[in-house]
């Protein structure tokens, strides 16, 4: 990933040096076991404890010819440990190392991903919290339909996300997994306690069976669950680019000091972390479709799910998170204006409790169908004549026949349409 979206973070966990290092401890715990079995010499393992390193440009000018990564990596190792290097990597096959270092560097990349949902979370409870009561008119279509409030707005967001969060932690449960059980799974030459041990000892637990590698429906599963949290992300920002827009002006992203929106036009506040935000969930989609066409291996392994997800895994993660931790500061500074969403529900002139009206009349009696053609006759008056929608149902002589002019009065009250929001507040924050 580049540097623009690329947690410094992040950075360390999918560093080339630190991949070796994970590469090596994996290494060093199945050698301390097999010492432990006593296949190892006491005094061979103290020198490869204290002697066991790499160099990384090392490492590079070896795999120029052995084309191998791995292979390069044990090499380097072998030349600072010496001879006793005979007894690093026995019994194992490439996968064995890599999949498993990859396990772990994904749990500690899921551990920052679950800590930025928590701190998005806090950051949608408090603004929910404060706005539970700001009145604003909710769209169906674009189109106003009836009143909601910001609060609930935020509240509905709120719950996607620990929805989110589950989903998450489900699914890097599944990726934290590790496998030492040879080349093509039937531990030829370990048992598996060996692996039992070692993935224990790495915080991983061991796959119940296996092949030469993981099997990727674990990693398609994981970049699916990444992307559905990047789509909630999306729908998020794509909410607040909305209210942002000129003609609604309702809500916005914020507009730091020196911030410039246009290098032709001074006056523009464009909602581009929003948009940005948007743009990056594609990218996460994208690597969803990649690790599902991974799933799919010849025999016990093949390798070409390798190159996709030397870049499909760090930068899916590392992306994630990036939108997270900036959907956090976007809602905490969010700029709310109460008085434009007020201003706005004006607009259709009182439209928005035509469904009231229409409970009120059935309630007297009338049938539901002609309710709804007279209401409907009234409601095209106010778009089309730009007439009160009260003035209209009061000049209405159906209407007028069932409902008396205190009882139309009536039908315009927010309180009919938000009675229930409380309840839905203490359902929706109840932990």
């Amino acid at each position: 990933m580049i540097d623009r979206y690329m947690p410094k973070d992040f950075e360390e966990i999918w560093s080339e040096e630190n991949m070796f290092r994970t590469w090596l401890r994996v290494e060093l715990e199945v050698c301390r076991v097999l010492a432990e079995k006593g296949w190892i010499p006491k005094e061979s393992m103290e020198v490869i404890e204290k002697k066991a390193g790499f160099s990384v440009p090392r490492i590079k000018e070896i795999e120029n010819v052995t084309h191998h990564d791995l292979i390069a990596f044990t090499t380097s190792v072998a030349e600072y440990v010496g001879p006793d290097s005979r007894f690093i990597h026995w019994g194992l096959t490439s996968t064995d190392v890599i999949d498993t270092a990859r396990g772990l560097q994904l749990k500690q990349a899921s551990e920052k991903i679950l800590a930025a949902i928590d701190e998005l979370q806090k950051a949608i409870k408090e603004r929910a919290l404060e706005h539970r009561k700001t009145l604003m008119m909710g769209r169906t279509h674009g189109v106003h339909a009836e009143l909601t409030t910001f609060g609930l707005k935020l509240a509905v967001w709120y719950d996607e996300m620990k929805r989110n969060r589950d989903r998450m932690q489900r699914a890097a449960e599944t990726v934290s997994v590790g496998k030492i059980s040879g080349a093509v799974g039937t531990f030829a030459h370990l048992d598996p306690d060996v692996e039992a041990i070692v993935c224990e000892r790495m915080g991983l637990k061991a796959a119940p069976a296996s092949t030469q590698t993981l099997q990727r429906d674990r990693h398609a599963e994981y970049l699916c669950a990444i992307s559905i949290v990047g789509s909630s992300l999306d729908k998020f920002a794509t909410e607040i680019r909305h209210l942002q827009r000129t003609e609604v002006r309702e809500a916005e992203e914020p507009f730091a000091a020196g911030q410039k929106g246009s290098s032709a036009m001074p006056h523009k506040r464009n909602p581009v972390k929003c948009e940005q935000i948007s743009g990056l969930s594609r990218l996460l989609r994208g690597y969803a479709v990649t690790a599902l066409e991974n799933v799919a291996l010849w025999h016990e392994r093949d390798i070409s799910h390798s190159s996709a997800e030397r870049v499909i895994l760090p930068d899916s993660t590392s992306v994630l998170c990036y939108m997270l931790r900036a959907m956090t500061k976007i809602v905490s500074k969010m700029v709310v204006y109460p008085e434009r969403m007020l201003k706005n529900i004006e607009l259709t002139r009182g439209l928005a409790y035509s469904g009231q009206l229409l409970l009120d009349l059935t309630r007297k009696g009338v049938l539901r169908e002609d309710a709804y053609r007279w209401i409907q006759r009234c409601s095209m008056k106010v778009w089309d004549e730009n007439k009160d929608f009260l003035q209209v149902l009061q000049e209405d002589p159906d209407i007028t026949k069932i409902l008396s002019r205190a009882e139309i009065q009536s039908v315009v009250n927010p309180q009919h349409q938000l009675r229930n929001v409380d309840a839905i507040f203490s359902r929706v924050f109840a932990s």
